[in-house]
């Protein structure tokens, strides 16, 4: 009886195959190494499967999810083909997941350089290598490989743990009532894997290896050019074993609408100065004149990446010599201009010409003359305001300040110097790190406040907001990001985080939105010193040891925190190194983009039909930033509710093709 009831259940099984694979479109790869099975394209070799999706999913390294039997269709993969779309002077994205559930594959190579319209219009990839992948032109196309890092223990800067829904979901432990968790480090199910972060351009790897049940991500970046015309573009990306291959089509539809240059997400990234020295050069400061020609060539390039995922870098005052001058130094002319975003310097994508849209005068503090009383600090702000608006008028600049600083009578001593000087000095704005309540009640002369939260009143913040918001000359930013609030920055936070936080940003009207650090590659503040940022996912805090609960752990120990790029070059940790003269991005930036360039739609939908755009907006993130509220006023510093927004990455891929059909109506 028993075997008859195995047999009956390997017929079933094999029938729901069959039945699968009918609907799937029963095909395999063009050179007839794949098929099918429970709807698994299968790949050369030991590739076993092969499969996508858009990356905010995060696959992690030890997962075999198609060769394990799981559903892996999704958005944009169908079980045979990638099918995606956007909109012209827009970056599109896929994530190739190669899957080896058995033996190893070795020697595998990934090709994908054009897509082909029905007119004979193409979107194609120029072959380069070494520092040629800081060349856009002629370069729409472009493939990463995919680097891995063990996260040991929960991001303490990104979320808090008293409530486990606070937690992204592949960490939370079983869970009741109201977040009420049980269990050890060991019952939350992505404890010690590997999470993808690391996008290393292709060209840079070659040939790679998969180890043994285990998988490899391959990311895909397609920018759709400003004179593509609209409608189905073909092509195919080709897996290669050296023995065989398998080719995945590829279908990209182009709408008839473009995005605009300049993002209506407005970003600021701080860029830091002494750890991108030390990792390419060796010392925190250039020794001479060739040092220096290279340090800039290397920033310039972090601008140019930063410009590429629609994201404004700022940089402190600080450098190899003291800069007295009352203006941007010569370097960020260019930057201001726009003139470094373009052919001319191997850039192209969104924002051709398009200068860096902020600049901050002595971030963090650094301004040198902050002791020289009211008089020259009048004097000195003339002098920026003259410069920029002479030379740079459409940049947003002003003086940062002083940073997380409770000492509110200077802040607004100063502020009120600069409000107080004769035309133009009082046009320069000023800022500071200060909660927006705070800002209000106790800094009025400040123009502009950036504050940060997990939780807060709702009536406090909002009627602060509402304050700033009223007033033209004032302005409200907030920075970081932290669940629920927000989604975070932590490279174990799930890819819809910094998806949903532009989408946070621009319903609650926030100006702009600041991330503190992007090259934090010498963790001071933790006392643990240089990070091998390709090995170690601890970034910030300190490391106390393990608990059974966090995991690894310590004051405020977080992963990937400050780190958004990875030094192409690395004399620290040389056996890390590629060579290249200039940064790497992480998996966050296109994240982020992604969420930035979502809001281009919302705008762009919004013009068009205001309500139905407002009800797909609120559908995503029903409940966001202060919005949740806080589940004791007497201590308004925790709350006990689970993020808004949904973690499926699907949901967030409709929503955009709803905005695209209000937009552009097919």
């Amino acid at each position: 009886m028993q075997k008859d009831k195995i047999i009956l259940g390997l017929i079933l099984r094999l029938a729901i195959i069959i039945l699968v694979a009918l609907l799937s479109g029963c095909g395999g790869s063009s050179s007839g190494q794949g098929d099918f099975t429970r709807a698994l394209f299968k790949g050369p070799d030991n590739i076993t499967a092969i499969w996508a999706n858009d990356g905010l999913d995060k696959v992690l390294k030890g997962e075999v999810r198609a060769s394990s039997g799981a559903n892996t269709l999704n958005s944009l993969w169908d079980g045979s083909s990638i099918n995606i779309f956007g909109a012209k002077n827009e970056v599109v994205s896929f994530n190739l997941i190669l899957e080896a559930a058995g033996e190893g594959a070795s020697r595998v190579s990934v090709t994908f350089d054009s897509l082909l319209h029905d007119s004979g219009y193409t979107i194609t990839s120029r072959h380069t290598s070494g520092d040629g992948v800081f060349n856009f032109v002629g370069r729409n196309i472009e493939l990463f490989y995919v680097r891995y890092l063990q996260i040991k223990g929960l991001s303490l800067m990104g979320y808090d743990t008293y409530d486990e829904r606070h937690i992204p979901p592949r960490l939370r432990r079983p869970y009741q009532g109201e977040g009420f968790g049980s269990g050890s480090w060991q019952d939350r199910p992505a404890h010690d894997s590997f999470y993808p972060d690391i996008a290393v351009p292709l060209e840079l790897v070659g040939n790679f290896d998969i180890a043994a049940g285990s998988n490899q991500s391959i990311w895909a970046d397609i920018y759709i050019p400003r004179d593509a015309p609209a409608g189905k573009y073909h092509g195919e990306v080709t897996v290669d074993s050296g023995s065989s291959q398998a080719s995945v089509p590829v279908i990209l539809t182009v709408r008839n609408f473009s995005l605009p240059d300049v993002p209506a997400s407005r970003t600021m990234l701080y860029l830091g100065y002494e750890d991108v020295s030390r990792r390419y050069i060796g010392s925190e400061y250039p020794q001479d004149d060739s040092q220096k020609s290279l340090v800039r060539m290397i920033r310039d390039r972090h601008f140019m990446l930063a410009h590429r995922h629609k994201i404004s870098l700022i940089d402190s005052d600080n450098g190899p010599d003291p800069w007295p001058e009352d203006s941007p130094r010569p370097q960020w002319r260019p930057r201001l201009d726009g003139s470094l975003f373009t052919a001319a310097n191997g850039y192209d994508g969104p924002g051709v010409g398009v200068g860096n849209l902020v600049y901050s005068i002595g971030t963090y503090g650094t301004w040198t003359w902050k002791d020289e009383g009211q008089a020259a600090m009048q004097e000195h702000a003339r002098g920026w305001v003259e410069w920029f608006e002479k030379n740079s008028p459409q940049t947003s600049y002003f003086l940062y300040l002083i940073d997380e600083s409770s000492n509110f009578s200077l802040i607004n001593r100063w502020a009120s110097w600069i409000n107080s000087a004769p035309a133009p000095a009082n046009r320069l704005r000023s800022f500071a790190t200060i909660e927006l309540p705070d800002a209000v009640r106790n800094t009025p002369e400040l123009d502009i406040a950036a504050g940060t939260l997990a939780v807060g009143v709702t009536s406090s913040w909002q009627n602060a907001l509402n304050t700033l918001k009223a007033n033209s000359d004032k302005a409200a930013f907030l920075y970081n990001g932290r669940r629920p609030a927000s989604g975070s920055f932590a490279t174990d936070d799930h890819g819809t985080a910094l998806r949903e936080l532009p989408w946070g940003q621009y319903k609650k009207g926030i100006d702009c939105w600041f991330y503190w650090e992007s090259t934090y590659y010498n963790n001071f503040q933790g006392g643990t010193g240089e990070t091998n940022v390709f090995k170690q996912a601890q970034t910030f805090g300190g490391f106390s040891g393990h608990d059974p609960v966090l995991g690894d752990t310590g004051h405020n120990y977080s992963n990937g925190d400050g780190v958004l790029f990875y030094p192409g070059t690395d004399r620290i940790f040389p056996e890390e190194s590629y060579g290249i003269n200039g940064p790497i991005a992480s998996l966050r930036l296109k994240y982020w983009r992604r969420g930035i360039q979502d809001i281009d739609y919302i705008v762009l939908a919004s013009r068009k039909n205001p309500r139905a755009t407002a009800e797909i907006v609120n559908s995503m993130v029903p409940s966001v930033l202060w919005e949740p509220g806080v589940s004791d006023p007497a201590d308004p510093s925790w709350v006990r509710k689970a993020p808004s927004w949904p973690e499926n990455s699907d949901r967030w891929e409709e929503a955009r093709k709803k905005l695209a059909d209000i937009i552009a109506p097919q």
